[in-house]
């Protein structure tokens, strides 16, 4: 199979142009005809999951965020791109077109926190909200969310309010609090939330869990790599051991 067969098969489930403007998906490095001789999926490009990929033999890395995700105007040796582009490996990123798609990184986030009749949020359809089997106190449901997530620790400001209704949004969704707090939810679950962010969800009564970028899209891994193996059949892909939260938390 070829490279160009992945992203195919990655396309019909999140379709690449439905990306958000700013964003930059698709094969971002590489040879869309090259047979592929295995493949490794992981949340980045790292020089770890890199020299997993060669010591596997796989020549095609999947991705959910971009390796080049600014414009670049140049490319040296201390560089990934560099790197991959001397090993012949090449790079296929689904990134806020797997955040929207049906089933992809907000779907599985709300299934992980067993949300119940979840929608889109309105206007972009990044986030999910959806009601909890029952209701919690926040400091309640801020633990239940690092259970359920399995994390080492959440940061959260309590909202005051019971929470039956919660809207999640995996990675930075601290910019879509606006649109949270029109759809009645009394908590919001996204990542790298600002201080500033924290201080107005409190002020609305939204009780704010910060669980982390890595914490709420690591979980859409087993899917991408579900996408990637039906396209390749036999040839060996898997989530890479050596993908990680760069953030250690002590």
């Amino acid at each position: 199979m070829k490279v160009q067969d992945v992203y195919d098969a990655i396309n019909r489930a999140a379709d690449f142009s439905t990306a958000l403007d700013f964003d930059n998906p698709g094969l971002l490095v590489g040879d869309p005809q090259a047979q592929v001789t295995g493949a490794v999926v992981a949340l980045d490009v790292t020089d770890a999951v890199i020299s997993e990929a060669i010591g596997r033999g796989a020549n095609l890395i999947v991705t959910h965020h971009p390796v080049i995700f600014h414009p670049i105007k140049q490319v040296r040796s201390d560089m990934l791109v560099w790197r991959l582009a001397r090993e012949g490996i090449s790079v296929i990123s689904a990134h806020t077109n797997l955040d929207l798609a049906q089933g992809g990184v907000n779907d599985i986030l709300a299934e992980k926190l067993r949300l119940q009749n979840t929608s889109p949020v309105p206007p972009e359809g990044m986030a999910r909200v959806g009601s909890l089997e029952r209701g919690m106190t926040p400091p309640e449901f801020a633990y239940y969310v690092k259970q359920m997530l399995d994390l080492p620790a959440v940061r959260y400001c309590d909202g005051g309010r019971p929470v039956e209704l919660a809207a999640v949004c995996g990675g930075s969704g601290g910019s879509l609090l606006e649109d949270i707090a029109k759809t009645g939810a009394q908590a919001f679950v996204t990542g790298d939330v600002k201080h500033d962010v924290m201080l107005d969800a409190a002020h609305r009564g939204i009780t704010l869990i910060d669980a982390g970028h890595y914490g709420t899209e690591r979980h859409v891994l087993p899917y991408l790599a579900g996408l990637v193996r039906d396209a390749l059949g036999d040839t060996p892909a898997v989530i890479a051991r050596s993908d990680a939260d760069p953030a250690t938390i002590i």
